[in-house]
């Protein structure tokens, strides 16, 4: 024992020479102007963290110690740090590609006028009354009217009006350097240039408006390469002193530069000159209070990426009325409640940003653990932002009966064309009601929640270009790789059914995507919104839960498309109605489980009996015939139920024939949906799914966000 200790202090005693100059290392002790620190790695990035902190990434370790490292270091969120890592370089090699191109073709433009003025100047007269003359084939020089698009001509061609004040290393879009001698230390992450010819590259800015210690920003500057400026700002001078110490022991400090402030008083202040590329808003609670600031400091396609740790908020109904204070729209109450509370920010962020002019695409929406998480491309376009009144949708939701849901939008965007034939859109007020109060299935009160967001939550471009990224980078690196991988295949699934949108174009069968990301049709609607579990609508029924698999195998016979929602395991996403499930399940308590009394087991009061009253195959139950619960528990056969109903017909006289003429149906039927249904497990399963890490199971109690930093 005595040995053991003896040589931990000499271990100890080795680095306590150690200064924050050294380079960074993994678990080595660090002293810096008489305090102990000990460094930590995430990702690419080395962040110091008090010696009497503790740093580990145990699950299991006591709620005592997660509660001392509070801000310093929070590994629960490390998932939500390495996919904004890989939608930001995802994002960011979209948008260098999109400025590079636009650059060059602005100097193929600045290069033409440039030999049309040339050769004006050599048609000009002479001295001597004689002129030049210009070759037939070549047009005559036109002269700029002030209309023209500036970007049309090169930067040194532009006039002095046009120039912006803002044209610095720091915050101009792009750099151009002539002279590699006159590069400072600050610059060499915005510009490169050759003995021959400069080279031009466009500049890519963050901001980490809330950064504590400055991980985020140090872990973007070390794996986003093309990073030419980020910017981390927090509140608090401590936090700001840990930012700085955290970027001199990175070397980073020609890339970050630390910010002292109020978030959003610093992105206010951006309002009249250019702003961030990326503004990542990771808040402890609620991030509505910054959306609007961030709204007026980001580019014109910017990234905005949004953490709300306020799930209690958004996606529960026990404080509905502050939802709405900070959302803007009421909850959605139910299992699909989380996938309404990523509507409602959505909606918050999209009403905001049409206030300025600025329409949003939401690039990748995510519900994880205990937050929800997007990304939110955003760009200057007010005919888009006219579209919004027609992508917002309230919802009709029977969560005291059924659980049957209907959405109802607030305005309709019909494209038309106009006179000479080009597309437009017609904006009208949508038809109302389109509802009962009384839910049309089981004929409870149905409750209104939103407004919330009504178009796509994702961009499958988008999507699947982070999953190429992410098959590219080492998993050392991003330890959470498996559930990252999980999580993005679900979300791609989601929104596109399991449709593949290409199919493999390179070598060996190998998929290869465009590097820029397709933009979505700023019209779109998700028509199919939410999800429902089997289980819990079984509940309604009182019968046995049907198996996933079983139900999806029904849907996809029936001819609808079936998914998952990334939210909740054990979620079914489909395309078909209400009616079309609750015929599925009807069928499901006539064919597999028989409920023992039938209806008359259930109350006339309950949702149940309402809907099983509707189903032609449990009608005769209230006569109490015995003979009714057997033929339920057997398949259905078509010979024999029209044996009995001519059997009835004889005994009833002409008024049975009459009633058989007006109800021919050749198979039991729910509100005149009257298809065969099978429940095919085989077909209900996805066999190329693949063994995926889906969904995150808690591996602790009071797994969360820890405890506010005081």
């Amino acid at each position: 024992m005595a040995t053991l200790e003896a040589s931990e202090a000499e271990a100890l005693s080795e680095c306590q020479g150690l200064t924050i100059e050294a380079i960074p290392k993994a678990g080595q002790p660090i002293s810096h102007e008489g305090r102990e620190y000990t460094t930590i790695k995430e990702g690419l990035a080395h962040i110091l963290v008090p010696h009497d902190i503790p740093t580990s990434h145990d699950p299991k370790m006591s709620k005592e110690d997660t509660q001392k490292q509070q801000v310093f270091y929070n590994p629960i969120q490390q998932f939500n740090r390495d996919l904004s890592v890989l939608a930001i370089k995802t994002f960011g090699e979209d948008l260098i590609l999109r400025r590079t191109q636009k650059h060059e073709h602005a100097q193929k433009k600045g290069s033409k006028k440039k030999n049309k003025t040339s050769q004006s100047e050599i048609d000009k007269p002479m001295d001597n009354g004689q002129s030049v003359a210009r070759p037939l084939d070549e047009p005559p020089s036109k002269k700029r009217k002030a209309t023209d698009n500036i970007e049309d001509v090169s930067p040194n061609d532009q006039p002095l009006k046009k120039t912006k004040m803002h044209d610095t290393v720091e915050d101009a879009q792009s750099v151009v350097i002539e002279d590699v001698s006159a590069i400072s230390e600050e610059q060499n992450g915005a510009a490169i240039s050759t003995g021959e010819a400069p080279l031009w590259r466009p500049g890519f800015k963050i901001l980490d408006a809330l950064s504590a210690t400055g991980l985020r920003a140090v872990r973007y500057a070390q794996e986003i390469p093309f990073s030419t400026s980020i910017t981390a700002n927090d509140m608090s001078s401590k936090a700001v002193e840990s930012i700085a110490l955290n970027i001199k022991h990175n070397k980073l400090e020609h890339k970050i530069h630390p910010s002292t402030g109020n978030a959003m008083a610093h992105m206010y202040s951006f309002v009249d000159k250019r702003g961030y590329d990326v503004i990542d808003l990771d808040p402890y609670g609620t991030a509505a209070p910054f959306i609007d600031a961030a709204i007026q400091a980001i580019n014109d396609d910017g990234l905005l990426c949004v953490t709300c740790t306020d799930s209690a908020i958004f996606a529960s109904h026990g404080y509905l009325e502050k939802t709405y204070s900070q959302y803007g729209g009421l909850p959605l109450i139910g299992e699909a409640c989380h996938e309404g509370g990523i509507r409602l920010i959505l909606h918050a962020i999209a009403s905001s940003a049409g206030r300025y002019g600025m329409a949003i695409e939401p690039l990748l929406s995510l519900s994880i653990d205990y937050y929800a998480r997007v990304f939110v491309r955003v760009r200057k376009s007010p005919n888009d932002v006219k579209l919004l009144a027609g992508k917002t949708m309230i919802v009709h939701h029977c969560h005291n009966g059924c659980g049957a849901f209907s959405t109802q939008y607030l305005a309709r965007n019909k494209q038309i064309q106009n006179k000479i034939g080009n597309p437009m859109f017609k904006y009208s007020f949508a038809a109302a009601p389109s509802t009962t109060e009384q839910c049309e299935h089981c004929g409870k009160k149905a409750h209104l929640s939103g407004p919330m967001y009504g178009g796509p939550i994702h961009n499958p471009g988008f999507v699947e270009r982070v999953l190429a990224q992410l098959s590219s980078v080492d998993r050392e690196t991003y330890p959470t790789w498996d559930r990252m991988e999980g999580m993005l295949q679900t979300a791609l699934e989601e929104i596109t059914f399991g449709v593949k949108s290409k199919k493999p174009n390179g070598t060996n069968g190998v998929e290869q995507l465009d590097p820029l990301i397709p933009k979505m049709d700023p019209a779109e609607l998700d028509h199919h919104p939410f999800f429902f579990i089997p289980s819990s609508i079984a509940k309604v029924l009182h019968c046995q839960a049907p198996p996933t698999a079983a139900v999806r195998g029904a849907l996809r016979r029936a001819g609808f498309r079936v998914t998952m929602s990334h939210c909740k395991p054990g979620s079914i996403k489909t395309d078909a109605s209400w009616k079309d499930v609750w015929h599925i399940m009807l069928e499901w308590v006539r064919q597999k489980a028989p409920i023992r009394k039938g209806i008359e087991g259930l109350k006339r009061e309950s949702a149940g009996y309402g809907i099983m009253s509707q189903g032609s195959a449990f009608t005769d139950c209230e006569k109490g015939a015995a003979e009714s619960e057997v033929r339920r528990a057997e398949p259905w056969n078509g010979e024999a139920e029209k044996a009995r109903t001519k059997e009835a017909d004889a005994v009833n006289g002409d008024a049975a024939v009459v009633k058989t003429e007006k109800s021919k149906h050749t198979r039991p039927s729910y509100r005149g949906i009257d298809y065969e249904v099978v429940f095919d497990e085989h077909l209900g399963r996805d066999h190329d799914r693949g063994k995926r890490v889906r969904y995150q199971l808690a591996p602790r109690e009071n797994w969360g966000p820890m405890a506010r930093a005081k």
